[in-house]
């Protein structure tokens, strides 16, 4: 089978490279992001490693020979799902790479964001000297952490979040589950968990069922004063009305890992905010992810090619 690197932008390839030719595989390394750049580099490809490359119905009907595509990452909201299971396509993703990483990046935006620990550095920074400029500051130990969307990542989340505060509140679009899953939380639904949370970290993936989820009327729900964390995907959250009610005063922050257009927009009025945390999408990286993520897809490869079970699959063929 002959495999193709739609897109990617890592330093290195090296770790694909080895796991692909211990089972007599290379590959070619493309960089297609649109559609008709997909179409114009990928064909001929059998098994596709993706990054950011769209993937729809023209696409699919334009490479029948495709018949894996393989995301870096968790999200597959640049592949359409549907399409993929009408031409045949298995997707798959890698679930199960980063979870340390992105929620130690949810806890430590929270904890900066109800610490005030930038707005404190700069000021000493400035040779001031007053920690009343900070107030107020609340306890963490009675506070309320809300978790939208339980998951792997949301799911360790709670679990690290819950000998911190007082209590975690958690929703799932798709679970009923949730005490049962994670002894000590209490699953509400999405108005309560809004309404009661000093702090909303979303953790949901982005589909038609999210997008805009965290809307203007949401965001006007949720307790005065409170944080909102978004370390999921860009586009749950509405980040106009988001800005609205922050300039407003009626939240106390926001850290945000994934904006809806990425790079972020650099007139964006958040950036100027100094109670918004924005980070660069990087809340899955440290060294060891990284080298994790790219072995896993290669091997998801592996298992597709030789006609073995994938581990991965999103859709069901």
């Amino acid at each position: 089978m002959k495999v193709i690197v739609s897109d990617c932008d890592h330093e290195s390839m090296q770790i694909e490279k080895d796991v692909l030719a211990e089972a007599g595989l290379d590959f070619t390394h493309m960089a297609a992001r649109t559609e008709d750049e997909v179409i114009a580099q990928c064909k001929g490809g059998n098994i596709i490693l993706n990054q950011y490359g769209k993937f729809d119905d023209r696409v699919f009907t334009a490479l029948p020979e495709v018949k894996q595509i393989v995301r870096y990452g968790v999200g597959v909201d640049n592949v359409d799902l549907e399409a993929a299971t009408r031409h045949g396509v298995q997707v798959c993703n890698v679930p199960d790479y980063g979870m340390h990483e992105v929620s130690d990046h949810a806890l430590a935006l929270m904890m900066a964001l109800i610490r005030k620990i930038p707005a404190t550095v700069s000021h000493t920074r400035n040779r001031e000297w007053d920690f009343r400029k900070m107030a107020p500051i609340r306890r963490i130990s009675e506070m309320t952490v809300g978790v939208l969307g339980v998951g792997r990542i949301g799911g360790l989340f709670a679990k690290k979040a819950l000998p911190l505060c007082k209590e975690v509140l958690v929703h799932d679009l798709n679970r009923t589950d949730l005490e049962t899953k994670i002894p000590g939380v209490k699953q509400v639904s999405l108005e309560e968990l809004l309404s009661k949370s000093d702090v909303v970290s979303v953790h949901c993936p982005l589909s038609d069922e999210t997008r805009n989820l965290i809307d203007a009327d949401k965001l006007k729900s949720m307790k005065q004063g409170a944080i909102l964390i978004n370390t999921a995907r860009g586009g749950i959250i509405d980040e106009e009305a988001l800005a609205v009610q922050l300039e407003a005063g009626a939240l106390g922050g926001a850290g945000l890992d994934c904006i809806s257009a990425e790079p972020i927009d650099k007139t964006s009025r958040l950036l100027d905010m100094d109670n918004v945390f924005i980070t660069p999408h990087m809340a899955y990286y440290s060294e060891e992810s990284s080298a994790e993520l790219k072995r896993k897809v290669a091997e998801e490869a592996v298992r597709f090619a030789k006609g073995e079970p994938v581990h991965y699959p999103v859709n069901q063929l």
